[in-house]
């Protein structure tokens, strides 16, 4: 079976202006979602795997730096540059609540339990709104050396970690006292933070790094330089055995998390991709870019020879995957030509 063909991506229009944060939601019953933060100012919401647009949330009047939806996807969150985040019903596209701030938003997040919004931006104040109680006001916890660029919650809902734009390093906060209690250091400013899916892990890419640490012990586990100045990072979240990157180059990079090398690479972008996101199976990755556009990406096996670097396209241990088999079937249909004849003779047979 020959599965080296190039697979074009999925490439989602829809965005005027540049793609600047994705978001994928957990798998849900009706499947997972895709999210998008555009200088546009309308967030638009995708199907996961295909990448059909679902809906745009309008309401915001200046661009819109990042997304997210809580774990069940109902709800959806922005941050924006008009000084306000928003929360949305993402079934019906309603806007549920604005919170109001004194400057520019950069960054927000649900909490695992969904209760909570966090965020943070140019008053370099992380604020945590109780999404039960929108009116009231929210909590502040002790400010941020710094203009803030990214923030997560870890350690279900027990740690926050934030980035800044004009400093080098992740900084981790204690939710029940409020205050910093460890840096990460790093040369440069972090413009990505991944919490990985099973919790281990923290992915930061500092424009010429990208580095992992312990998300429990926060030691630094690997750090790799990178071939260009690279403005975003995911972890493969089902065997955690690679990574994508990109950046500048326009180029998604993919390398292999445990040696470093570059394992794949792809091309399409027509300005520099400013986000990357795996999907929470592992079997695709989102980009977004300077040119409007979202592109879907197919993660391949790029490395037939070791069956645990061919990722979600062929579990370890040679356990068969019956949707992974089906999607080869669907693929390689002489496959089933070839098969033809056998079929036949086991028909004659019975």
């Amino acid at each position: 079976m020959d599965k080296k063909k190039v697979v074009a991506p999925l490439v989602c229009h829809g965005h005027s202006r540049p793609v600047v944060d994705l978001f994928y939601s957990p798998i849900t019953p009706d499947g997972f979602f895709l999210v998008s933060a555009s200088k546009d100012s309308t967030p638009m919401l995708r199907n996961g795997e295909t990448g059909d647009w679902i809906g745009t949330f309008q309401g915001h009047k200046g661009a819109v730096w990042s997304c997210c939806l809580d774990k069940h996807a109902l709800r959806a969150a922005s941050a924006s540059a008009d000084f306000s985040a928003k929360l949305w019903d993402a079934l019906t596209g309603d806007e549920l609540h604005s919170f109001e701030h004194k400057h520019i938003v950069r960054a927000c997040a649900f909490s695992e339990d969904t209760h909570l919004l966090l965020t943070g931006g140019m008053e370099k104040v992380l604020r945590i709104f109780d999404l039960n109680r929108p009116d009231a006001p929210p909590r502040e916890i002790e400010k941020s050396p710094g203009s803030v660029r990214t923030v997560a919650w870890l350690h279900s809902d027990q740690t926050i970690l934030g980035s800044c734009t004009d400093m080098g390093g992740v900084r981790l906060w204690d939710v029940r006292t409020g205050t910093i209690v460890r840096t990460l250091e790093t040369k440069s400013s972090v413009t990505s933070a991944e919490v990985s899916q099973d919790g281990r892990y923290i992915t930061t890419a500092d424009g010429s790094t990208v580095k992992f640490w312990d998300a429990n012990h926060f030691g630094l586990v690997k750090s790799y330089d990178m071939p260009c100045i690279v403005e975003s990072a995911s972890l493969e979240p089902k065997y955690g055995n690679k990574f994508i990157a990109s950046g500048e180059d326009m180029w998604i990079h993919v390398f292999d998390f445990h040696t470093g090398a570059e394992i794949g690479c792809n091309k399409g972008h027509h300005g520099p991709v400013h986000c990357v996101r795996f999907s929470p199976g592992g079997e695709s990755y989102a980009s977004g870019s300077e040119d409007g556009t979202i592109r879907i990406w197919q993660t391949g096996p790029q490395n037939n020879t070791n069956q645990e670097t061919s990722g979600a396209n062929g579990p370890i241990q040679n356990v068969k995957d019956p949707a992974d088999e089906v999607a080869r079937q669907i693929e390689n249909v002489h496959i089933a030509e070839e098969d033809k004849t056998t079929v036949s003779e086991k028909a004659q047979a019975g």
